[in-house]
């Protein structure tokens, strides 16, 4: 069992940002601004499957080139993400880090995806000034001023930009699983808890690509609690 985790802290910005509930570009360029252009967007991808790693990704726009239609991962058909993955890796600065299932399990997955996501911002080929997350929770460690922000990815571009970089490496992550692991849909379903899934993990077991500190996969292996 996955070691339990200390209570979060979440650390204060500097700043407050403030954004409208949908893209607007004009008044990110405005924020951008006042960091020199070094904004940036951080989001995760995978935090829910039952397989697989998590997937984080940090971006710096530039915002004299942004791709066209950047939104919520989760709003865009397969083929717009994987168009507009293309368009970031051109025109963006960009790093995306993962955890795998193991580490999920060592660390819980909200401490693997915190942790991960400062190993994407410390990646970047630039040093951003100001940090954007998605979510509720500013990482631990993170060296630069951050902000936290509720629905980000459907409300800066710079948020949006990193959860389709997220969402499109994770799911061509499972959809490499499938030819080692056939019988369990990995390229269908991602990993996630659905039916099929869970009629395979019961015929066919766990793989090592499975997070045994999750419930179904504990108990479809045979383990109690």
């Amino acid at each position: 069992m996955a070691p339990h985790s200390a209570p979060m802290i979440k650390t204060p910005s500097l700043f407050d940002l403030a954004f409208p509930d949908s893209p607007d570009l004009r008044t990110e360029k405005k924020h951008a601004k006042s960091f020199d252009g070094m904004l940036c967007g951080v989001d995760e991808a995978g935090r829910g499957p039952w397989a697989g790693p998590v997937v984080t990704a940090a971006v710096i726009l530039d915002y004299k080139n942004v791709p066209a239609g950047l939104n919520d991962s989760k709003k865009l058909t397969e083929a717009k993400r994987e168009s507009l993955f293309g368009e970031i890796l051109r025109t963006s600065w960009v790093c995306a880090a993962s955890a795998s299932p193991a580490t999920i399990d060592r660390l819980n997955i909200r401490t693997a995806t915190l942790s991960a996501m400062v190993r994407s911002v410390n990646g970047l080929p630039k040093v951003p000034q100001y940090v954007l997350i998605d979510g509720r929770d500013v990482p631990p460690g993170l060296m630069q001023p951050g902000q936290a922000l509720i629905k980000g990815d459907g409300r800066c571009l710079c948020v949006a930009a990193a959860s389709i970089v997220a969402k499109v490496l994770r799911d061509r992550m499972m959809v490499a699983l499938e030819p080692e692991f056939p019988g369990y849909g990995f390229a269908q379903h991602k990993g996630y808890g659905v039916p099929a899934h869970q009629a395979a993990l019961d015929t066919l077991g766990p793989t090592s690509h499975h997070r045994m500190s999750f419930k179904p996969v504990r108990l479809a292996a045979g383990v109690p609690g």
